[in-house]
């Protein structure tokens, strides 16, 4: 049994989000924006349980990575009518791989972990997701950026991580999330299920992706402002004039600074702690775009030649 829930209650502060803009989408169009991926599961019925819960929910993209069993024939019974998701599933042999080109990662989280990230409730991080996607289509039709987009999808790519039934995500896999859900529960017994939590989030996600479209909807038609969003005390990832950097560039970039800093003699490479998970979550703060990504890595590739 993995738990996912939050031990503070006091993540529904009264500090206000940027509320999103009005747009065209339907909810189809958010979630599908979306993946879940599970981490080592254990059991394959899980699996079908998890994929049962999204298919619930209007979310369609599963991705497992390096399941301890693969997914059989109980994974297919307890998916009952998901079970379409089961035969478009990914199976991904690392986390790193199923994310690499993501441009936007949430991770379930119970605790609160070495180097966290920020935390949010799961209609905080589906306002997060959808305010996200927003902002990107609004970039899609800027023409300046035609070109820009014609190297990189125009759909962005949303992870939301769920780990292992006994003790979930380990510190490493939770470094590469820019925000930790966490759940709010009795605090006498704060656990859930893996495929219960996905049914938890996803259905806080579908719930507030379906409001968000409605409001936008309204907003479009009557030109009047939506109700106040939910509020919490968070940095929120912003979309500049360029596209948001993926998960395998930010890694990518944090291989080669910590490679700079060893050249240096800033840093010993067989004692790195945690130096590396440091300049991830400082990259995911910055929220560095496509512009700035190729500068910094010229400006590194140039220092390791000198």
């Amino acid at each position: 049994m993995s738990s996912y829930l939050s031990p503070t209650p006091d993540l529904t502060s009264d500090l206000k989000l940027e509320t999103p803009s009005a747009s065209a989408h339907t909810v189809h169009d958010y979630l599908s924006c979306a993946q879940i991926v599970m981490v080592n599961t254990t059991l394959p019925a899980n699996i079908g349980s998890a994929a049962r819960a999204m298919h619930t929910m209007g979310l369609s993209r599963l991705t497992v990575v390096n399941p301890k069993l693969p997914i059989d024939e109980t994974s297919v019974s307890h998916a009952a009518g998901g079970s379409d998701l089961l035969s478009a599933a990914t199976i991904a042999p690392t986390l790193e791989s199923a994310i690499a080109n993501c441009q936007l990662v949430f991770a379930a989280s119970s605790r609160s972990r070495h180097l966290p990230r920020p935390v949010v409730t799961p209609t905080q991080a589906a306002q997060i997701m959808c305010d996200f996607i927003d902002k990107q289509s609004a970039l899609d039709t800027t023409d300046d950026n035609i070109e820009t987009h014609a190297k990189t999808s125009s759909k962005p790519n949303i992870a939301i991580l769920f780990g292992r039934e006994d003790r979930g995500l380990t510190n490493e896999e939770l470094a590469y999330a820019d925000y930790h859900i966490q759940i709010d529960a009795n605090p006498d017994y704060p656990v859930l299920n893996v495929a219960s939590a996905v049914q938890v989030i996803a259905s806080f996600f579908y719930a507030y992706v379906q409001a968000h479209t409605q409001s936008a909807t309204s907003q479009l038609n009557n030109d009047v402002d939506n109700v106040t969003s939910p509020s919490l005390e968070v940095v929120l990832r912003q979309q500049w004039d360029e596209p948001a950097i993926t998960q395998q560039q930010l890694l990518k970039l944090t291989d080669r600074t910590t490679e700079l800093m060893i050249q240096r003699g800033l840093a010993d490479s067989e004692h790195l702690k945690s130096l590396p998970a440091r300049l991830s979550r400082l990259s995911s703060r910055l929220q560095l775009d496509q512009k700035e990504y190729q500068l910094l890595s010229a400006l590194i590739a140039k220092l390791l030649k000198e």
